[in-house]
């Protein structure tokens, strides 16, 4: 298992996000101009990406949002997002940051409280998809 972080984001990440958020779950509006800027993460199994994500920071200094989290179905259930939610901890600090900030999708909830998040304010509709927000305070002592 390998994670790599890009600038731009790879032909791969892109393939995992329209297969698991388009074709799996539906969602029309799967990429916008935060692709450009963001930092993108991705997980390689035996050299195939099954699992991508993306970082950016937020508008508060110290503060970075992780988003578009996706694992390939045929890897699910194996540790991976754990992985690369950690990989994206490590990351983040690495640029300095001391919180992540994620935009949870409802059923995934418990998923990210398992990784440490904590989730406040309300819950929001997005595309139809109830979510809420959620966060991390980090520390030098995050791996991957």
């Amino acid at each position: 298992m390998e994670i790599r972080a890009y600038k731009g984001l790879p032909e791969e990440a892109m393939d995992i996000r329209e297969e698991v958020f388009c074709r799996e779950q539906g969602f029309k509006d799967e990429f916008d101009q935060i692709d450009e800027h963001a930092t993108h993460l991705l997980l390689f199994d035996d050299g195939h990406a099954v699992a991508t994500c993306r970082i950016f920071a937020g508008d508060e200094p110290g503060e970075f949002i992780l988003g578009r989290l996706a694992v390939r179905k045929a890897f699910r259930g194996s540790k991976l997002g754990a992985a690369i939610i950690a990989g994206a901890e490590k990351e983040a600090l690495r640029q300095g940051g001391a919180v992540i900030k994620l935009h949870s999708q409802m059923q995934a909830k418990g998923f990210y409280e398992k990784q440490g998040y904590v989730a406040y304010g309300p819950v929001e509709p997005d595309q139809g998809c109830p979510h809420i927000w959620m966060k991390k305070e980090l520390s030098e002592g995050a791996q991957a």
